[in-house]
Parts: structure tokens; sequence; C-alpha cells
């Protein structure tokens, strides 16, 4: 049985079936078809086994789309089945329940994403953490102490698998018992750079490996800054560490600002070309700061506005969990049981998940919004405790 839920288009949320994930990355593999067309090809025709069936004949789509749709490619189709059978391996769809909604409210949201790991992580509260590739010394030991300063706060800190800063951020943040979520430039079978092979296990066993390209897609330069979307779309807001002029971090920076979200920025010396791009974005209205507390003092605030995003979210029923006891449905059955499961003693998801018998996305946007409102605090490691 497959949930249903309501989105603000009127298309049914499910959550996709075998057939139905191997239809939606047929349309995406398919040539002139981008994340918007593929999201309007679906609402418009109600699932994506139905869109693929008519797609052939469809006169509004490229004609290089509709010729390829035509005949099934059943080499790229044993790709997809393979991937998709593997275990923790996950396909959130722009019309399924545990598609993360913060991702869902920017401008050009994907219309898919292929997990491997936690996918539940993607909702909880997220913090990039981005910079310079070539960085140095101090700008990767600055990128760890950030991390793991955010990891033991609770949160999860998102970054792009690059060299650099972002290994830097993702290592230490898992050597500090947190949970990291890495968004790739390339399918999500595909590790680049290649010395990232250990580092993404790691993280897949650990948190997430997030890409909106199908299994087997290569690292191409226009694929990075829709990876950077991605990032800055999943967070509560972007710290920039050491970043040159031409840097793909300050393109991070920009569509987190467009997306209302907080950027920060690391100040550096006025000697180095590391810190002219962090300058440029403090120049240009990003927060200045010199410690982890600072951005974190500063994120809860977004976080409480973004939780009120989340709650009306929950309202309209573009989710499967149920509106927050206390603000939209007094003693809410669903909420009871997760603050039953609660108590002193930190619990991990999972955990919680058995206590409550609840799902773990559900479980994610709960805890989100019960942190927020001052009834729980995430410990270290992804696990949860009842307020003091």
């Amino acid at each position: 049985m497959h949930r249903r839920t309501q989105l603000a288009s009127g298309i049914m949320a499910t959550t996709p079936t075998h057939d139905e994930s191997l239809a939606w990355l047929r349309l995406l593999r398919a040539p002139g078809i981008g994340a918007a067309m593929l999201r309007t090809l679906v609402e418009r025709h109600g699932s994506a086994q139905a869109a693929l069936e008519r797609a052939p004949g469809d006169e509004a789509l490229p004609a290089a789309a509709r010729t390829a749709l035509r005949t099934a490619d059943a080499q790229a189709d044993a790709v997809d089945r393979h991937w998709l059978e593997q275990p923790d391996h996950h396909l959130l769809t722009w019309t399924g329940a545990d598609y993360p909604a913060l991702l869902r409210d920017i401008p050009s949201p994907p219309a898919l994403l292929l997990v491997e790991g936690d996918a539940a992580q993607l909702w909880s509260p997220q913090i990039a953490i981005v910079g310079a590739r070539s960085a140095s010394a101090s700008g990767l030991a600055n990128a760890r102490s950030f991390a793991r300063a955010f990891a033991r706060a609770g949160n999860v800190v998102t970054s792009g698998l690059a060299e650099g800063i972002d290994g830097a951020a993702h290592a230490a943040t898992l050597d500090a018992g947190g949970i990291t979520v890495a968004v790739l430039g390339t399918g999500p079978d595909v590790v680049y750079p290649r010395q990232h092979r250990e580092l993404a296990a790691r993280i897949a066993a650990h948190g997430a490996l997030v890409s909106e390209f199908p299994p087997g897609t290569d690292g191409r330069p226009e694929h990075f800054p829709r990876r950077n979307r991605i990032i800055a779309g999943l967070s509560l807001g972007t710290l920039v560490i050491e970043a040159g002029l031409n840097s793909g971090s300050l393109i991070t920076a920009r569509l987190a600002a467009e997306q209302g979200r907080e950027v920060f920025a690391l100040p550096g010396s006025i000697h180095s070309p590391l810190a002219r791009g962090c300058h440029r974005l403090i120049r240009d209205g990003a927060w200045l700061v010199e410690t982890a507390d600072e951005v974190l003092e500063q994120l809860r605030g977004v976080g409480a506005r973004l939780a009120d995003h989340l709650r009306a979210r929950l309202d309209e029923g573009d989710v499967t969990t149920p509106p927050p006891r206390g603000i939209a449905t007094a003693g809410d059955p669903d909420y009871a049981r997760l603050l039953a499961a609660l108590d002193q003693t930190p619990a991990a998801l999972d955990e919680l998940a058995e206590r409550s018998g609840l799902g773990a996305a559900a479980l994610s946007s709960m805890l989100l919004v019960l942190e927020l409102d001052g009834v729980v605090v995430a410990v270290s490691g992804g696990r949860y405790a009842l307020a003091p």
C-alpha cells in the first residue's frame, strides 16, 4: 500500500513503486527534459508511467526527447534497475511524500533525488559548509572546527564532496560522531574526486549521498552549479570558508541568498586570494562570523521561521506528517506517541522509530518542529532528548 498525500497543485503525492521509479528515471534521461518539464509532465498526466506512455506523441516535448522515448534503452534501464535494487537506495520524487520540504520551496527544485544512505536525514536541520578546493592549512582547520561544532549541536553538515573545504567538513563531522550529507555533481554511483571513495562510503553509512542525476552520470562542469543549488536548498544557512573570486562556493552562496537562506563568511588576510571571495560576500551582506556559536545563534531565528513554513505545509497535507500538537490539532496522537518515546536520555532516530511506530521521514520533521519549539534538544550523533 502506497502513502498518498495532496500537493498544492492538486496531484496526489505517493511513494513510487519500482516500475514508477524506473519511469521517472527514463524521463529524466531523455534529452531536452529538464527538472521543470519533468515535474510538469508528471503533474499533467498523474504519474511518471502515464507520462512515459504518452511522451512519444506529446508535441510539447522536444523532438529529441520524443524520439528517445519511443524505444526503451535496455542498457540504461538495466543500470537504473540495478541501482534501485541495492539496499539503502531511495528515489525521492517531486510528487513523493518524502521529498524534503525545504528543498521543495526553492525557485528551481529538482524533479527527483537519488539517495544512498539515510534519506530521512534530508528532513533534519542542515548547515552547509563550502569553500575552496585548494584550501590553506588554516582554512581546512577552520572547516573541521566549525563542522565539529555544528555536529555537536545536533545539526547535519551538508557539502559537495569536493576536495579541500568540502572533504574536510564531511570527514570532521563523521569523526565527531555526527551526520553529514554530500550532494553530488555526478550520478549517485559515481564518486568525484576518486580519492574520496572511502569518504563517500563513510557518508553513505552515516548520512546520505544525494544526486539529481541518473546512475552512471559522470561529472561535467555544468552539473556543479545545479548541485550547489541543492546544497543551499537543503540547508538553513550556508557558511563559506575560503573562496577565490571565481570560486563555485560563491555560486552556492548566491543561490542560498536567492532562496531566502542565511549566508555566512569567514574573513581572512587581505593578502590572501582565498579570502577575497569571502570579503566580497561580506560586502554584499553576508554575515561575518568568527565562531560556530555566531552561526548557530543567527540560525535559531531563521529556523523558527522555517518551522512556521513547515507547519503550514504539514497543515496543507504536503507531507505525511500530521500537524504539530498545540499548533493545529490539540492532543495529536502521533505527537503524543513521539513524546512518550522521548525522555532525558538521548535516543537515535531508529530507536525512536521503533518505540513510537512512526516512520523516519515523519519523525525527522516532527523532531525539527519540537526542537525549534524548545521541547526537544538535538545532541551529537543525530540523537534527541526532551529539553531539560
